[in-house]
């Protein structure tokens, strides 16, 4: 810890708060800052300068020009400001800020407690700082990245609802990052260091799920040779995040609704009781409300699933987002290259709608990576990325006549394929053993692949 960090606060100035209460700040081990109504900062305490300002003293500075590099308060500046909101409900206030710290910005929660005097009128302020390490404002190897103001209204939910043990569902298009969310939200709670086991719904047929879900007892079933505990028995403990959850047969949704309501099951072939300790997370693409007005979703384990509901905002509503994003993406998917989008490509990518989300994007990039031999890549390489994309490939697949029309999933991934392969072969000028490990496939399957154009054309 730095000399600044032993160093004890100095002391407030004439007719500021009591040294008592600026040494109860200094023994508290969460970050925390204590100032005046002009927003100047009076005290911080050692965790505080331990985390946010090891170097130099922020007393006598305003929190909005430590917090933001400001030279106006928070509110007057587009963002938040938990002093004027306490201002206004005369209560404590919490908000999700950007703040910058010695490795750059980062999301921290404050929860801002306001002081009043004798005659009740609020003359000091105490801002709890909380560092959100499940989500970046600035590129990253992992977790959620974003700025824009979607995305953090979205991050707010998320940060304000992870420490309870609320059952959340989140609600978004596929391809938003349902399943980052769920993980955020986990690693935000106090089931942190216990498992997050992930169901996919959608995968497991009507005749397996029981048992995926809850387990079974040897021969309980044909093949059911041993005992074999469920997800929910992988799960205790922590997190069981149900991914597509609309997706679940309805005679499962009862069996699911009598775990969330008392919070016990059994096992598949077994009388026996068993207690559950999961926190549930769940999450779909689907419209649960319309599904219930059809009779395919039970109302009851809809107003189970949905205490605390999370719409995720598409990447078409997070523009801003996108140089961020497609940065962190290209050094996900091409580690070993220092690639960088030229200003065209990016102002490319802003123009697209992206009905794939963040998935479609990172596809996107994948595809441009492989299409660029150098460090750059330009708006045309992008411009062929996006033009071997699944929607993209309808009229190739459709071009072989009217029973084709309407093309196959089969039929339009093939013809997709066929896209890239001519587009990598157009942008390519190196031997054909370099165009194969490139595109991550076999020589023999690259010779099969040309000989398949070929006979087309």
């Amino acid at each position: 810890m730095s000399t600044e960090s032993r160093r004890p606060p100095a002391p407030p100035p004439a007719g500021g708060p009591l040294p008592e209460l600026v040494s109860y700040l200094e023994g508290l081990p969460e970050p925390h800052i204590l100032f005046d109504e002009q927003y100047r900062i009076l005290a911080a305490n050692a965790a505080y300068r331990s985390q946010f300002s090891p170097h130099a003293s922020v007393v006598g500075r305003t929190c909005y020009d430590v917090s933001h590099r400001f030279n106006v308060p928070c509110d007057q500046a587009g963002e938040s400001c938990p002093l004027a909101r306490a201002r206004r409900s005369g209560q404590r206030e919490r908000v999700l800020h950007l703040h910058h710290t010695p490795q750059g910005e980062a999301y921290v929660n404050i929860e801002l407690v306001p002081l009043r005097d004798t005659t009740g009128r609020q003359t000091h302020f105490i801002e709890k700082m909380e560092p959100l390490r499940v989500a970046q404002g600035e590129p990253s190897a992992s977790g959620l990245i974003g700025r824009s103001a979607p995305f953090q209204e979205m991050l707010g939910l998320v940060a304000r609802v992870g420490p309870s043990e609320a059952a959340v569902l989140l609600l978004g298009e596929s391809g938003t990052g349902k399943e980052l969310v769920a993980r955020a939200i986990h690693e935000a709670s106090a089931r942190a260091a216990r498992p997050l086991v992930v169901v996919d719904c959608a995968s497991l047929p009507e005749t397996l799920f029981e048992s995926e879900l809850f387990g079974h007892e040897k021969g309980a079933f044909t093949g059911a040779q041993t005992a074999r505990p469920g997800l929910v028995e992988a799960a205790s403990g922590g997190t069981l995040f149900l991914d597509e959850v609309g997706d679940i047969p309805l005679p499962m949704q009862v069996k699911l609704l009598r775990l969330l309501e008392s919070g016990t099951y059994r096992r598949v072939g077994s009388t026996e009781l068993r207690r559950a300790d999961v926190r549930l997370v769940s999450a779909t693409h689907r419209d649960l409300g319309a599904m219930v007005a059809q009779g395919r979703f039970r109302e009851d384990l809809y107003y189970r699933l949905s205490t605390f509901p999370i719409a995720l905002p598409p990447l078409r509503e997070r523009g801003g987002d996108i140089p961020l994003l497609a940065t962190s993406l290209l050094a996900r998917v091409a580690p070993a290259r220092r690639l960088s989008l030229a200003a065209a490509a990016l102002a490319r990518l802003a123009r697209h709608p992206f009905p794939g989300n963040v998935r479609e994007l990172r596809n996107v990039l994948e595809r441009a990576a492989l299409l660029t031999d150098g460090d750059v890549i330009g708006e045309a390489v992008i411009e062929r990325a996006l033009a071997v994309g699944l929607r993209a490939a309808g009229p190739l697949a459709s071009a072989a006549g009217p029973a084709n029309t309407v093309a196959t999933p089969r039929a339009a991934r093939r013809a997709a394929e066929r896209a890239a392969l001519e587009a990598a072969l157009a942008g390519h000028h190196g031997s054909r053993e370099e165009l194969a490990r490139a595109l991550g496939i076999s020589l023999r399957t690259l010779y099969r692949r040309l000989g398949e154009i070929h006979q087309r054309a």
